[in-house]
């Protein structure tokens, strides 16, 4: 394009652009001086200097897009998209919420830093890239991790890393081996998180029943919400409450039964709250959830369509 012309064409502007947005180095190639490009980016001209080096083509506060755009401009070709905006691109809903914040991980060498909303990580261990939406992003089990050890709070972290298992995008073991392996910054969150996981049985059990939930293709049921009648009396705490029809379902383990005093007394008076209530339980062991999961499958849609066949009982779950 010769100099100058790029006025008479500015849909070629456009359309060497990523969502309007565009390197002042590129705007040169085509015949748009640098000067040019920055004075148009002034209080009253048509663009808007994004981050250095880095233009939007429109007078106007950019969309998240545009801002991921302008990042991975800003990071250049060998940069990855990580962290929360990474997770939510894989199609992570419980991710922490991190503001205008884009993390992105760099090759150590790399001589780049910091700048308004852009995070640079400079890393020795770069992931496994995969490619969404024409963005680079870091494979999901670093992504999690990077976003988690920015996280002061346990219960967000909890909420992605249980996600992220639940769902099947990475694994208990994967994500506990790129702890180990990885950066010790910020560790101690995700870290604990993890030996929640790891040790907690009643944890792994609602995995395992997300996992069985998801191959039902039921409406997604409540998690662990206290339920109470009309008169406003506790009932349960079900593991898992379809709202819609009304129907609880409890993963309950022989061992609690066997080993926690009155556990067995104490699942006969929840069972016992429930039938006064009018409410229809389906039980269902924690161990059939792995080795019986078409079966388990079979038995929560016949609870289910049982449950819609009767009256919805008068219960409502906590707000």
């Amino acid at each position: 394009m010769k100099k100058g012309s790029w006025g008479d064409t500015p849909e070629l502007l456009m359309a060497n652009s990523d969502h309007g947005v565009i390197r002042v180095a590129r705007l040169q190639e085509m015949g748009v001086s640098s000067t040019t490009a920055y004075r148009r980016c002034g209080p009253r001209g048509p663009w808007t200097r994004l981050l250095p080096g880095i233009v939007l083509l429109y007078n106007a506060p950019p969309s998240r897009e545009q801002q991921v755009a302008a990042a991975m401009l800003y990071g250049g070709e060998s940069a990855l998209l990580t962290g929360g905006e990474a997770c939510r691109i894989h199609g992570l809903r419980n991710v922490p919420d991190t503001g205008d914040e884009i993390h992105l991980l760099v090759p150590h060498e790399r001589k780049l830093h910091n700048y308004d909303y852009v995070v640079v990580e400079r890393t020795q261990r770069l992931p496994r890239t995969v490619n969404r939406g024409g963005r680079p992003l870091a494979e999901v089990t670093r992504a999690t991790l990077d976003v988690c050890r920015r996280q002061t709070d346990v219960r967000p972290v909890r909420a992605l890393v249980s996600e992220v298992v639940q769902r099947r995008y990475s694994s208990f073991e994967r994500l506990s081996h790129e702890l180990a392996h990885g950066s010790q910054r910020g560790s101690a969150v995700p870290r604990l998180v993890l030996s929640e996981l790891a040790s907690g049985q009643e944890s792994v059990a609602e995995i395992d029943a997300w996992r069985v939930w998801e191959l039902s293709g039921l409406p997604e049921p409540v998690w662990n919400k206290k339920l109470y009648d009309a008169e406003g009396r506790f009932v349960a705490k079900p593991d898992a409450w379809f709202d819609d029809v009304g129907l609880a379902w409890e993963v309950d383990s022989l061992s609690f039964h066997l080993q926690v005093v009155d556990g067995f007394d104490r699942t006969l008076a929840r069972n016992g709250r429930y039938a006064a209530a009018g409410v229809l339980v389906l039980q269902t062991l924690p161990s059939r959830l792995r080795t019986e999961p078409d079966k388990v499958v079979a038995e929560l849609r016949a609870a289910h369509a049982a449950a819609a066949a009767r009256t919805r009982p008068n219960v409502r779950i906590a707000s």
